[in-house]
């Protein structure tokens, strides 16, 4: 389903809503496709404006990977590109003007990891969608089952702890664990890769489901920027579009079920920890998740940080390590209270996305991303992949 440029500008919304509330306080980097060098380049954001820092730092890695990278950032100019409204106007839209630069999502190099089942809400949906086997219409009675079995406050249940593990040999005595509880409230956290290096997309843009899917959701998201130090620079949003119809049906399809053509969404831009802003601003955050369907079917949701059943910090050492490492870096999606159970068509079914819907991802102090649904078949195909970045970047002279 293709839009006019008109409707196209009007769901993405405006730049100022893109930005953080504080973006004159902020420090902000991300990416551009400049089509004046036929590739990508990393970009600060400054009052508004858009500068190209790539003769200084050539990925968005590099910075990242730097001792101080807001210290840095905030001391360079780099070359203008023009006002971020301009270029965030050319990223919604279907026939962009291909001479001017668009958004690209703000990573490059790192990993692309996500945690699951960080929250005790999730949690329970997790097991509902594993013990309906995929089948969404079944899922209003067990979730009403569930609830009475496990109740669903957990989240000042502490993962791993002696209080978890007695409720662990209740469940099991009850025939109601799972493995979803495992990883909910059990010693080690599920850390999967959500998608390949360079595959993920950015604001203003598609995002994709499955065909074939008939139970799927957003999944809103805050994602930490982590050196290949385990060390934690910065922050970004995140969609962590997953088909519950596919994972219900058995675990080990996750990577179908997470990792398909435009299933992940990152941005608008990364904001880099100074003074200001770093992880005690991340544990409080609430994101915000406005759904807007061509029907007419609207929905909104939040998700508190602060109820999260793990430390943040305590994911990433469970993702990277003397155990683990990532010589670039990673992105690390945090996990999302959000499970919607609000239904759409009919009673008892619940929600599932359909073509055409528009997600809004925002919090005050990382912005808005921004995001419209359409099957992931039909998104555009990936296909700038590592070795494109490298010979792009040592035509230029910047390797």
């Amino acid at each position: 389903m293709s839009q006019s440029p008109t409707d196209q500008a009007a769901w993405f919304g405006a730049a100022a809503d893109a930005l953080p509330d504080d973006a004159a306080d902020s420090v902000l980097i991300g990416r551009i496709w400049d089509p004046l060098v036929e590739g990508p380049s990393p970009v600060v954001v400054r009052d508004g404006e858009v500068f190209d820092i790539s003769a200084d730092f050539p990925t968005v890695r590099d910075i990242c990977e730097l001792p101080d990278p807001a210290a840095v950032v905030s001391g360079l100019n780099g070359r203008h590109v023009g006002s971020f409204a301009d270029v965030l106007a050319n990223t919604g839209v279907a026939d962009r003007d291909r001479t001017r630069p668009w958004l690209l999502a703000p990573v490059d190099l790192q990993a692309l990891k996500a945690a699951g089942v960080t929250f005790a809400v999730s949690m329970i949906e997790r097991v509902i969608e594993e013990q309906a086997g995929g089948d969404m219409s079944l899922a209003a009675e067990i979730r009403e089952r569930m609830l009475a079995g496990v109740g669903a406050d957990l989240h000042e249940l502490s993962p791993g702890s002696d209080e978890a593990a007695r409720l662990k040999d209740l469940l099991v005595a009850e025939g109601i664990w799972s493995q979803y509880l495992e990883v909910g409230i059990g010693p080690d956290a599920e850390i999967f890769t959500k998608g390949q290096i360079l595959s993920s997309m950015g604001t203003a843009v598609p995002v994709g489901v499955l065909a074939a899917s008939t139970w799927n959701n957003p999944e809103p998201e805050v994602s930490l920027i982590v050196q290949s130090s385990g060390r934690i620079v910065g922050a970004t949003l995140a969609n962590d579009v997953n088909l519950r119809d596919i994972e219900g049906r058995s675990a080990l399809l996750l990577p179908m079920a997470k990792d398909n053509n435009a299933s992940c969404a990152l941005g608008p831009l990364i904001r880099l920890f100074d003074e200001r802003f770093g992880l005690d601003q991340v544990r409080d955050l609430v994101v915000r998740l406005d759904i807007e369907g061509e029907d007419g079917f609207h929905l909104e949701a939040v998700s508190e940080m602060a109820r999260m059943s793990r430390e943040p910090e305590a994911l990433v050492q469970q993702m990277i390590g003397p155990h683990h490492h990532y010589p670039d870096g990673a992105v690390l999606m945090l996990g999302t209270m959000f499970a919607p159970i609000q239904d759409r068509d009919r009673p008892g079914e619940g929600f599932t996305h359909k073509p055409g819907d528009v997600v809004r991802i925002s919090s005050p102090a990382l912005g808005t991303l921004v995001n419209r649904v359409q099957h992931a078949e039909n998104c555009a195909p990936w296909n700038f992949g590592v070795r494109d970045l490298m010979g792009n970047l040592h035509r230029r002279g910047l390797l």
